[in-house]
């Protein structure tokens, strides 16, 4: 049960990476392998060292793969293809007066 808990923990912190630019290892795929990955990672890591049972959840069992969806995310993102870079688009070929303008013949009118 332990693992379905951590597995959902994964799913749904990794639907706030919709809020976050899209520069993750193979996209939002990426990410959610990193988030449920990494859940799953450290949620058998705490319960192991916590003693408990894969049978046994609490809210602790929650929260323990917290971390671990934190970690994969950002493992993700560092393992982007490219540097990571702000929210500032590249500057435009054409310069500040944006794409030129094509000015098409007037049509020819019925008289």
């Amino acid at each position: 049960m332990a693992l379905l808990v951590w597995f959902t923990m994964g799913i749904s912190l990794w639907h706030f990476t919709v809020f976050l630019p899209d520069r993750f290892w193979q996209g939002i795929v990426g990410a959610f392998l990193g988030a449920t990955i990494g859940a799953m990672t450290s949620g058998a890591i705490l319960q192991i060292a916590s003693g408990k049972g894969i049978g046994e959840t609490t809210i602790a069992t929650a929260l323990a793969a917290v971390p671990g969806v934190l970690v994969g995310l950002a493992s993700g993102r560092l393992g982007a293809a490219g540097p990571v870079t702000g929210l500032v688009p590249p500057p435009s070929p054409f310069g500040s007066g944006g794409p030129p303008i094509l000015h098409h013949p007037p049509r020819p009118t019925n008289s």
